[in-house]
């Protein structure tokens, strides 16, 4: 599936083809901070479809497991773009929230359970409004 996406302010766009079935949810606590939320949801895109325009800013971030990442977001404004390795990446982690047609994904799959904060799973009972916060 072809997509597209963007930064908040607009500065980093980007374009790739990623497997719809292929979203996941990440509760680790580095994703819960990363989000400032409970969660983040990724989906992975091959090096080889992934074309950025702009020039995210990027930091590097050791997980508990030892593994190396490198982090990219907008300098302007601050949003996730995505993850991947140090050197040479084949895979870009992307940030669902970024992209234009992320209503086409369900996450197949959560990963950290662990970490999750205890009211995740009841959300669909939290009450609700359909705009706004009235």
């Amino acid at each position: 599936m072809k997509i597209d996406g963007r930064c908040h302010c607009g500065e980093i766009t980007f374009e790739a083809e990623v497997d719809p079935n292929t979203a996941s949810i990440c509760h680790c606590t580095d994703c819960q901070t990363l989000t400032g939320s409970a969660f983040r949801v990724n989906i992975p895109a091959s090096a080889e479809h992934f074309v950025l325009r702009g020039t995210p800013k990027t930091y590097v971030k050791t997980a508990e497991s030892g593994n190396k990442r490198r982090h990219a977001f907008c300098g302007n404004c601050g949003t996730p773009i995505y993850a991947c390795a140090i050197d040479n990446p084949r895979i870009y982690g992307l940030r669902v929230g970024t992209i234009t047609q992320r209503a086409a994904f369900k996450p197949q799959r959560q990963g950290w359970r662990r970490s999750a904060l205890g009211w995740v799973d009841g959300l669909a009972a939290v009450p609700a409004t359909e705009k706004g916060w009235s």
